[in-house]
């Protein structure tokens, strides 16, 4: 009979089962970002991994890279050991980065939003600092087909899975505000490489020796870095009883026409125009955002010349080299001014959505967007620096607010039982425009310098076109309607999935789960991400401040 009950008995759920991840009384709901924070800016290393392109580019040749036959092809960059990789074939890591986090997302969304948060999270930590230990062992055995593998495809999957790991969570938090709560790690993607490139090029410099270029001992220092931050993450994350609501908070009695009383099927929402307008949406913006992303330390350098160390006579062209040299520098701070922008930009403008609506911000990033884009060729004919650099930076908040803003945005359409996983099967529009922006950017640019255009207006076309993508985003976005009621998922349906996390003293409250009040620990846990990311911050900002010197 003893063992016939013990068989009967339910078993405890595992340490990384969703159920195992229960919030118990006492839980503060603010430890919850800074876990999704401790991942977010581990993965957003995937942005600045350029800053290997170059040490990669001559690992055997160490001061200068040792070039390979002319006529040798695909096969031999992957497999050879007797001459270093271009910079084009290492590139191919960062295509590689986006097409799987997309894909990756789509296809296990749903799987993690059975699974848990926990259980995606660790397997993203296994992934992404996984493929930078096989990454090392091809810098060590400069086999670039290790490189592709590890860091690309398995590193890309880690990316695909901590991207989306928090976002259902998040979003069931912080029901009161749930453009900030996701603003705040997708911030964090944001933010990861102006930590890692820096913290990347110190290591290097210090692993440096007449033999190596000290990449492969970069990669394991990284590695091991970003498994113990994103473990710490995985571990931190938490989710709410079913029914959980912040101490005095109710959903506002009359509701918003544009804020869904139920939830749709995973399945469903396929199904629905509203999917596709919002997979255009974003597909367009990001797009529009990647394309300027791309180009804008060319086009800093090529449309402003001289100006930028202070001689206006003299043209792109007609710089020497060491003056050359000298506004890649600045150009370079161009760039890290922008990565500040997209960071702020995903808190920023998902926090204010909060208050506008998700339809009413994106209008405001398209409206807005296209003025600006129609107006960067003014600003640069006419020499003006300020204007040209602020329409920059404004353009790349409004890229990053697009990002942060779009899963409560698909909470308001679908409600939030699959939030997570519909946001993984939008993300394949993030992998499209990662393939359109910088495509439709590079084949303009080179056409136009092929008819001799001037390269102060090499960008001129390039803008207009991408004001037209915003253009035809705005009419998507005008296009987006509350679901038919007929996609609904019954409530019945509802509580049946969720009755294994339902706690039995009541359909709705707080349970002793604290809502807004900061302890220690919560201090704690948010210095552990905002330290570093201020140090980030401090080290952009300083490069950035050259452009106006």
């Amino acid at each position: 009979m003893t063992n016939a009950l013990r068989l009967d008995a339910p078993s405890a759920p595992g340490l990384l089962d969703r159920d195992a991840t229960i919030a118990k009384p006492g839980f503060n709901r603010w430890l919850v970002p800074p876990a999704a924070l401790a991942i977010h800016l581990c993965i957003g290393m995937a942005y600045g991994f350029s800053v290997f392109w170059l040490p990669l580019s001559q690992s055997i040749g160490i001061t200068k890279p040792v070039a390979c036959p002319a006529d040798s092809g695909l096969m031999t960059a992957l497999f050879t050991t007797a001459c270093d990789w271009k910079v084009a074939d290492l590139g191919w890591m960062y295509t590689l980065f986006f097409v799987l986090l997309g894909s990756s997302a789509a296809i296990w969304g749903g799987w993690l939003e059975r699974a848990g948060p926990r259980k995606a999270g660790f397997v993203a930590a296994l992934c992404w600092s996984g493929g930078l230990v096989i990454g090392a062992l091809g810098v060590y055995l400069h086999q670039l087909w290790l490189l592709w593998l590890g860091p690309g495809i398995i590193g890309g999957v880690g990316l695909g899975l901590g991207y989306i790991s928090p976002v259902s969570t998040l979003i069931k938090w912080f029901p009161d505000r749930r453009g900030m709560a996701t603003g705040m790690a997708i911030m964090g993607f944001g933010g990861g490489a102006m930590i890692g490139s820096p913290l990347a090029a110190m290591l290097m410099n210090h692993f440096k020796t007449p033999e190596s270029v000290g990449v492969w001992q970069t990669f394991l220092v990284l590695g091991g870095l970003y498994f113990v931050y994103m473990m710490a993450g995985a571990f931190g994350y938490r989710v709410p009883p079913h029914g959980w609501r912040p101490a005095g908070w109710a959903p506002p009695a009359t509701g918003k026409k544009m804020v869904s009383t139920g939830n749709v099927h995973l399945n469903d929402a396929l199904k629905t125009p509203q999917f596709w307008l919002i997979w255009a949406v974003l597909c367009l913006n990001v797009s529009a955002g990647i394309g300027v992303i791309g180009m804008a330390s060319p086009m800093l350098q090529e449309i402003f010349g001289g100006a930028l160390i202070g001689k206006p006579e003299l043209g792109f062209a007609a710089l020497d080299a060491g003056q050359k040299s000298a506004i890649a520098v600045i150009a370079a701070g161009f760039a890290g001014l922008l990565s500040l922008f997209n960071i702020a930009g995903r808190f920023i403008w998902a926090t204010m959505s909060d208050h506008l609506g998700r339809k009413a911000t994106y209008f405001v990033f398209f409206a807005l967007g296209i003025a600006l884009y129609a107006s960067v060729p003014t600003f640069a004919h006419i020499g003006s620096k300020p204007l040209f650099v602020g329409a920059l930076c404004v353009i790349l908040s409004m890229y990053g607010g697009g990002f942060a803003t779009v899963p409560a945005y698909l909470a308001d359409i679908f409600g939030t039982q699959f939030v997570g996983a519909i946001h993984g099967r939008l993300l394949t529009a993030w992998s499209t425009a990662g393939i359109v922006g910088p495509v439709v950017v590079n084949y303009i640019r080179e056409f136009n310098k092929a008819a001799g255009v001037p390269a102060d207006r090499l960008y001129d076309v390039t803008m207009y076109v991408l004001a037209g993508f915003l253009v035809l985003g705005l009419i998507c976005n005008a296009l987006v309607r509350p679901v038919d009621p007929k996609w609904l998922m019954p409530e019945k349906e509802v509580e049946k999935l969720e009755s294994a996390h339902a706690i039995p003293s009541g359909p709705v409250g707080a349970y002793g789960i604290s809502g807004d009040a900061f302890d220690w620990r919560t201090v704690v846990a948010w210095l552990a991400v905002g330290l570093p990311l201020a140090w980030g911050v401090q080290q952009t900002f300083a490069k950035a401040l050259a452009i106006f010197h």
